[in-house]
């Protein structure tokens, strides 16, 4: 016989449960199921508790049937039953609490969490996780994270934001210790792989990287591989299901390269002429004046050595830039100078603007280091694509582009405003210094206004 559940009880369950099933739940758990009048989970997980439930319970495989969850539930409800849905661990937790919630309504369901499995792999580890960060690519087989992934030859340095790996990758450049959700196809030899290719554990960083897995957790194989580097995880298979545990530290010098304010030598350039980098003050002064946020979409157009854009890549560190820049050598470098920074929220496509500029997201903020001819183009469609709010930057050192460009917003009835930046640095002379002055700059900035 079914037991009877609490007046006050909310129709639906969802109930956190672990590979360990029955043994492993708690007696409210236990109790919710003996009540329900429907079950749902993922099949194996139906099979743990199977003998636990009663003969009429109805039973759904939401494997593959997400969306079909609601409407059992609800025909259950229909018939003044009490639905129970299972989920690994903590629902909460990159779990399915939150769209079940969205659809169901979230007094509809009351939430019983078994601990995370992140949690309990930290148990294993003997790793206090209180200042970790969690992320996930449990999802759908995202392909491998390697230059150029993006589309054709010569595209992106990097994925964008839309790869499965991207927030995995993205939480390891933030911070020291990540927790991460795996799937069998975005597996822990492919995150490392991953993380080799963002930059992570280079030789000559100062940076150690160690990536831990815990697999198979609550059954009688469950196996614990501890503190691989990023390349021995790289070559390795596991055993799944699994969670990942990565730490990064830096133990020697270099330090850690600056938020803001690199120095110019800090990039790879061209040589034997330094190639097309916007030089430390204009750099400055424009990073300043495109007012970025820390989810700033930016667009860098002509690039040159990426100095401006990757500067702006650490500011705006939960956001993405995309940059573009048709000199190969210059291209070369910029890519070179992402992955030494580990701006993997950096995309840069070698090619000439506007062309594949239709594909990137409408920005918050837009630089143009250099234009190819194509000036007055650009800043009609950047204009048009600005976010409201958004700026638009622009560096000149010729009357004739500063003209176009000034002609081009006041056509366009966009406000604009110049700072002339004229610096000089020191430079020695015997036992004296004198000033050397660098090439004025006009920096043009414009605000598109809210509709």
């Amino acid at each position: 016989m079914q037991s009877a559940l609490p007046p006050s009880a909310p129709y639906c369950s969802l109930v956190g449960i672990l590979d360990d099933g029955w043994a492993g739940l708690a007696s409210v758990a236990r109790a919710r199921l003996a009540a329900a009048t429907c079950v749902i989970g993922a099949a194996r997980t139906l099979e743990l508790i199977a003998e636990h439930l009663a003969p009429q319970t109805a039973r759904h495989a939401m494997d593959g049937a997400f969306a079909c969850i609601p409407g059992w539930v609800e025909a259950a409800r229909a018939r003044g039953g009490h639905s129970v849905v299972l989920a690994t661990g903590d629902p909460l937790c990159h779990g399915i609490a939150a769209a079940l919630g969205a659809r169901l309504g979230a007094p509809a369901i009351e939430v019983l969490p078994a601990p995370s499995t992140l949690q309990l792999a930290c148990a294993r580890l003997r790793l206090p996780w209180q200042d970790a960060r969690i992320a996930s690519c449990h999802g759908a087989d995202a392909g491998e994270w390697l230059p150029d992934a993006a589309g054709a030859t010569k595209s992106a340095t990097t994925p964008g934001p839309e790869h499965g790996l991207y927030r995995v990758v993205r939480a390891v450049a933030e911070h020291p210790l990540v927790l991460a959700f795996t799937s069998p196809a975005n597996s822990p030899d492919r995150i490392a792989r991953a993380l080799l290719a963002a930059g992570h554990g280079e030789a000559d960083s100062g940076e150690t990287v160690r990536l831990s897995v815990v697999a198979r957790l609550c059954l009688a194989d469950e196996a614990v591989f501890p503190a691989l580097s990023l390349h021995a995880a790289a070559a390795q298979r596991f055993p799944t299901p699994n969670v990942v545990v990565i730490e990064r530290r830096r133990e020697s010098a270099p330090a850690e390269p600056p938020l803001f304010g690199l120095d110019d030598l800090d990039y790879l350039q061209r040589t034997p002429e330094k190639g097309l980098i916007t030089k430390l003050e204009a750099r400055a002064v424009s990073l300043a004046k495109l007012a970025l946020r820390a989810d700033s979409q930016v667009w860098d157009i002509g690039a040159g050595a990426g100095s401006v854009g990757l500067e702006a890549s650490r500011i705006a560190r939960h956001g993405h830039v995309w940059a573009i820049e048709k000199n190969a050598g210059d291209a070369a470098n910029a890519r070179a100078n992402a992955r030494r920074l580990r701006a993997s929220n950096y995309s840069l496509v070698e090619g000439k603007a506007p062309a594949g500029l239709e594909t990137w997201p409408d920005p918050d903020a837009v630089f143009i280091g250099g234009s190819g001819g194509e000036l007055a183009e650009l800043i009609a469609l950047v204009l048009q694509r600005l976010q409201p709010g958004g700026r638009l930057v622009m560096n000149f050192v010729t009357l004739e582009n500063l003209a176009t460009a000034t002609a081009a917003l006041a056509a366009a009835g966009t406000g604009w405003d110049v700072t002339l930046l004229s610096a000089a640095r020191s430079q020695p002379i015997l036992d004296m210094h004198r000033l050397a002055a660098q090439n004025p700059v006009w920096i043009v900035t414009a605000r598109k206004t809210a509709a």
